[in-house]
């Protein structure tokens, strides 16, 4: 038997937070017995990207290495795209029997087309909820009007969904989705993977935030601000930031950064390797995760909050979302609220004041991710869960 992982979110093996959970999705189905495939339904203009790691193989059906000027070639490569996928699936199946497909989209037209895929090959589609389905439809009422029919059509055209979050699992509910068909999968990790001793990239010591570079959702600024002030006190002490960021957000950062004259003390990475981030990560002193509260945050799960825990250092996260139904504040992590500087400043300086501490709070962090937060542990529960609907639940809109 095997499984799909497919859609246009995210790219494989490299990529952000998307790709990290995809990848440690696939690895916790492969160690507990099934076959796994990655599809990256993207249209990006790369030619073959086709390959195997860790024993995963991957595809990327759209094939094209140059982008069309004609309307019509365009849109006639991305039905070619359609048929390719639809074949790959065909040969899966033969070889070994596909028994469900994992799809990750925002698009209602990717969505459709998988449950038809698992229509054709008799498999069932299994949704990911990793953020609030309704986040891009909170404007007028006619947006408004247009979320709620693509929540409907989403929810109902599926066998079942994974939520990232106790919230989403509730509101889901609230929709009028039988409970049966959703499944609480947290943030999950590889804690191997951030135990392992790495190179150290630069000498200096370092608090270290690594994830998407933002100031309205990460709350980045507010990182930025407290460590101008603590590090008036500790300045053999620099801050290292990466991540996606787009190139205004990065000319916003640096302006900041020149404003708060403290260009010498921070350093800004550009794109780097997965392997390269690992060595940042892994030789962080201590690692700060912000975000901003609002509703994102409420229904997800940062997943750099759990690699960040996998790595034993101490972790500084705001109390956002469902934090605080995992962390507890000088036990297994140090929390403040959401916005509040000073407070990031105060802990910053209670962490290096009582490091010694710290690193035994690192380390009852670090716990969590060999149970609750572990990849291979939440496999399992994901193929239980597939195999229940396989039973019990009937082929049918529900």
């Amino acid at each position: 038997m095997s499984i799909v992982i497919f859609g246009d979110l995210f790219s494989f093996p490299d990529g952000g937070a998307a790709t990290n959970r995809v990848h440690y999705y696939a690895r916790g189905f492969k160690e507990n017995g099934l076959d796994v495939t990655v599809i990256c339904f993207l249209t990006r203009y790369v030619g073959n990207e086709n390959g195997i790691i860790d024993g995963i193989r991957y595809y990327y059906p759209f094939q094209e290495k140059t982008r069309s000027r004609c309307f019509f070639v365009r849109f006639w490569k991305k039905i070619k795209k359609n048929f390719a996928t639809y074949n790959l699936l065909k040969t899966l199946n033969r070889d070994d029997k596909v028994i469900a497909i994992n799809s990750w989209t925002n698009l209602l037209s990717t969505h459709l087309f998988a449950w038809l895929l698992c229509k054709w090959f008799r498999a069932k589609l299994i949704t990911e909820g990793s953020e609030h389905p309704l986040r891009f439809y909170q404007g007028g009422r006619i947006r408004r009007l247009q979320g709620a029919i693509k929540l409907y059509i989403e929810s109902r055209f599926c066998d079942g969904i994974l939520c990232i979050s106790r919230y989403l699992v509730e509101f889901y509910k609230k929709e009028g989705v039988n409970p049966k068909k959703l499944l609480l999968v947290p943030s999950t990790v590889d804690p191997s993977v951030f135990s392992a001793t790495l190179r150290k990239p630069i000498p200096d010591k370092y608090i270290g935030y690594f994830g998407s570079l933002s100031f309205k959702r990460d709350n980045v600024d507010m990182l930025i601000h407290a460590f101008a002030d603590f590090n008036v006190h500790y300045p053999d002490v620099r801050l290292v930031l990466g991540g996606f960021c787009t190139q205004d957000m990065k000319e916003e950062m640096l302006g900041l950064i020149d404003k708060l004259n403290i260009q010498s003390k921070v350093r800004m990475l550009d794109f780097l390797s997965r392997k390269e981030i690992l060595e940042y990560i892994t030789n962080a002193e201590v690692l700060v995760m912000t975000r901003s509260k609002d509703l994102e945050s409420a229904a997800s799960y940062p997943s750099k909050l759990t690699e960040f825990l996998a790595t034993g250092a101490p972790v500084i996260s705001v109390n956002v979302g469902e934090v605080s139904d995992f962390l507890t504040d000088n036990e297994n992590a140090f929390l403040v609220e959401p916005g509040n500087t000073r407070e990031l400043v105060n802990k910053l300086d209670f962490v290096y004041k009582n490091f010694e501490f710290a690193r035994r709070v690192g380390q009852k962090g670090k716990e969590l991710t060999e149970g609750i937060f572990n990849y291979n542990f939440q496999a399992k529960r994901i193929i239980d869960f597939i195999s229940s609907l396989r039973a019990n639940v009937p082929d049918r809109l529900s």
